[in-house]
Formats: structure tokens, sequence, C-alpha cells
């Protein structure tokens, strides 16, 4: 039995903006979690349209396509090509669950939701020959016991971190532009592994260095507890993501430091009060934000912080003010976006009913452009702004006033060399890319994650404690 897994490029990898690097971070981890599900004996391929070429000309037995809104047309595109040649396509992911019905019109099966527990479904109902057109996600998910993830699919040389991991599923929080509440409708939306299975699975990775792509990492307090407490003295260097409050809530951020967290994405996303409230993002009503900030670079932890424009209530100024602020608190890299109405989410809901979405074309729905009416600026503004603070946030003399805002001189040199080595080195990541020698790069990132203490000494790694209680 032939398989055959596809992740398309997304429509802003294939445009003249198209930064090789960035789309050679990870490898698609979602398919290779349902390939664990096969059969060891069938033939299965992993394509990562990002960074090899997919050839077409074949005729797999089952073709798995995995649908993102940017790469919705090009996924069709390939869905379509194989059912005509006769092969059995199934279509899932974010875009297929938010709109169903556009999916099922490429595919001979679509799963709606999480497939940890509708992918083996629909395999036994398909050797069987009565695969029904859509299988449901509802109760009872859980990806404790599941079968490892078939790393041996993935080409390694291909990726800057291809140990990434995840070890939950969706995240406790509910914010109105987040696609998460849409996909894991009709039953639960966070959910962990085992804390044997997932130290587990560290385990087995090679190298020290690894990135949690878990929306969010410390959600669960037990669980994250636990998974640290097993990480210490493993000698790991990793990078996560988690919230504002998690970040100041107790000492969960001190043990994540003392495992080996040395960056963290942090969804700041905006300053106002009434955008936190539009949003529903309570959890960061009457949060400091800087002293997530100063918390954080105590510990020697690097900060990706997201910040989103074009809510309600910003005005012409959210851009300098949003950078400014960035800057002068020591923020190592930024990720900005427009906000973007995804299909699915109540902001998307809200959207239309008001008659503000201005565009049903997937491809402008990448966070780079306005697909909507603002009520502060005009879309070209917004736009400018948003590339406006790109530019000034990576300026050479932003990288090093940010870098200098660190009390030590190791934090300040590695703030401005992740920075600088994000950012300002586009053709030397060109030219490891295309000699396929991503990997060299690996000590290199292991460096600028090494650890500092408040006074800028490298601090030991502490002994390997005592497994702790499973879940």
């Amino acid at each position: 039995m032939h398989v055959k897994m596809i992740l398309p490029a997304l429509t802003e990898a294939r445009s003249p903006l198209f930064r090789p690097i960035k789309y050679s971070l990870f490898p698609p981890l979602g398919l290779a979690t349902l390939a664990g599900f096969l059969p060891q004996e069938w033939h299965v391929e992993l394509v990562d349209d990002h960074v090899e070429r997919l050839r077409t000309d074949d005729a797999p037995d089952l073709v798995v396509i995995q649908v993102y809104i940017t790469n919705a047309y090009r996924a069709y595109a390939i869905a379509d090509h194989y059912r005509a040649k006769g092969c059995y396509v199934v279509l899932g992911g974010l875009h297929v669950t938010s709109l169903p019905e556009e999916a099922a019109a490429h595919a001979d099966t679509i799963f709606i939701g999480p497939g940890e527990q509708t992918f083996p479904c629909f395999l036994r109902d398909w050797r069987a020959g009565h695969a029904s057109a859509r299988y449901i996600s509802g109760g009872g998910r859980t990806i404790e016991g599941i079968p490892r993830v078939r790393r041996d699919l993935i080409k390694r040389q291909l990726y800057l971190v291809p140990n990434s991991i995840v070890v939950t599923r969706g995240c406790p929080q509910h914010c109105s532009f987040c696609y998460k509440d849409a996909f894991f409708a009709g039953g639960r939306g966070f959910y962990t592994q085992r804390i044997d299975e997932a130290l587990g699975e560290i385990e087995r990775l090679p190298g020290k260095h690894l990135y949690f792509l878990d929306d969010h990492l410390l959600g669960d307090r037990r669980f994250a507890e636990g998974l640290f407490e097993g990480m210490r003295g493993m000698g790991r260097l990793f990078q996560g993501a988690a919230t504002v409050d998690s970040v100041l809530r107790g000492e969960l951020i001190e043990k994540a430091a003392e495992a080996g967290l040395r960056s963290l994405f942090v969804g700041f996303e905006t300053f106002s009060p009434q955008n936190l409230k539009d949003s529903n993002k309570k959890q960061n009503l009457a949060r400091d934000y800087a002293q997530v900030t100063r918390r954080l670079s105590d510990l020697g932890i690097m900060i990706n912080g997201s910040f989103v424009f074009g809510m309600d209530d910003d005005g012409p100024d959210v851009f300098d003010r949003t950078v400014d602020w960035a800057v002068r608190h020591g923020v190592t890299t930024a990720t900005f976006h427009i906000q973007t109405p995804y299909p699915g989410t109540a902001l998307h809901r809200e959207m239309t009913a008001q008659g503000r979405i201005t565009t049903q074309d997937w491809d402008l729905y990448d966070t780079r452009h306005v697909v909507y009416r603002p009520a502060k600026l005009s879309p070209e503004a917004l736009e400018a702004g948003y590339w406006r603070a790109y530019r000034t946030f990576y300026g050479w003399a932003n990288i090093a006033r940010g870098a200098l805002s660190h009390e030590t001189a190791k934090h300040s040199l590695k703030h401005f060399a992740y920075a600088a080595g994000w950012k300002k080195f586009e053709p030397l990541w060109d030219v490891v890319i295309k000699a396929r020698r991503l990997g060299a790069m690996t000590p290199v990132l292991e460096g600028v994650l090494s650890k500092v203490t408040k006074k800028g000494r490298a601090a030991p790694a502490p002994r390997r404690s005592a497994q702790p209680a499973l879940r």
C-alpha cells in the first residue's frame, strides 16, 4: 500500500517576499503524527512542499493533505489532480474544519477537528471498503497512548529545527480571533500527553535543542511542572510559547528556565484594554507587560513578542508606540500581524454580520494583507504601518538599542546575535538552505541559547531529579 502525505506550500511562501528560512524551520509534525497510525509495512511518503519538490506524476493508493487557509487553493488543486487519477484523497486541518463544505468538493473524505481519534477509524473503514465522506472529532479526545510520531519520515537535513515537538493539544483560552475554538468544537479544547510519554519522546530526540510548538506550553500547571521536573538535568535547550498571565503566575516560569527554557513566544497582541475586551483576551487584562519582560530577562530568557495591528481601538500611532515599547523593554524578536478574521472564528462571524469583510480570497488571509474594513485606519495606512513596524524594529539601531536594555553583557550579546541573525543575514541562510546544511547551524543556535545567570555567568546544569509522578 502506497500512502502519500502532503503539506502544500503556503501562498506567501511562494511570493516575492518569500524568506526561505522562515519556511524551513519545522517539519510537518501533524502529518508525521498521523503516520504513526499507518501499518509499518506500508510504503509512506511525507512531502513538505516548502522545502522539497512535490512530484505529482505518481498514483498512490491514498493521498493525505493538510490544509491551512493560505495553502487551500494549492491543496485543492493537488487533491483534484490525484482524484482525477483515481487516487483516494483525504483532506484535514484548520481550514477544512472551518469550511467543510468547500473542502468536501475536493476530497473523497474530510476530517473535521483533530485527527488522533478519527484517522484510525477512517483507516479501518477504508481498508474494509466503506469509508465515510466525513469524520468528525468529538468526545473521548486524548493523545495519551497514541503511536510514536513517525520521525523516520522527516528529512531532518532540510530544517533548522527538526527537533520540534508537541506535548499538548489546543489552548485553555478563548480569544475571538483564534482558530482554536472552531477546530476543537464538540470535545475537549485543551489536553496533554502523559508526562512519561512526553519525556520518553524528548529522550529519543538527538542533540540538545528542542522547540515546543504547543499553543500554550504552560497551560496545564500540573503537567508543565511534571514535564520541567523530568527535564531538569537532561541538558536540553528549548523554546516554546505561553501567555502573559502564565509568566506572571507563581514560579512555573522559573521551573521552565531551570529545565532549559531559553526563548519564549509571548502573545502581548495589544496595549489597549478595549481591544483586549473586544477580542476576549481576558488573560491579558490588567497585566503588567513590563513585568513580564523583566521577569523573563532576569531569567536569561529571550522574548519573541507577538503584536496585532488593526483592532478597532487602534489609531495611526499604534505602530510606532508598539515598536518603541518592544525595543525599550528588550523584546528580542517581534512577530507583527494585521488582524485577520479567519473563517470559523468569532471575529469572522462578528465582521460578517457587520458587513466589514472585503474579500474571501484565502490567499490574502496571511496577516500581511487587510481583508476587512478597519475602524480607525484606512486599509492602506494599516498595511503601510505594518511593514514600517518590521523595518523599524529590525533596523540596526533598534537591534542594538534593544540588546543594550539588558543588565548583563552576555544577554545583550545573545539578543543582538539572535535578532540580527534572524533578519539581517538572509543571503547566508539562502546559501545554507540550498546546500542542505541547516544542521550545521544547530551548534550556533545552541550557543546563542546558552544559559546565563543574572550576573552574566554561565550556570551549571542541575542534577537529574527523580522521575515525577505520572499523569
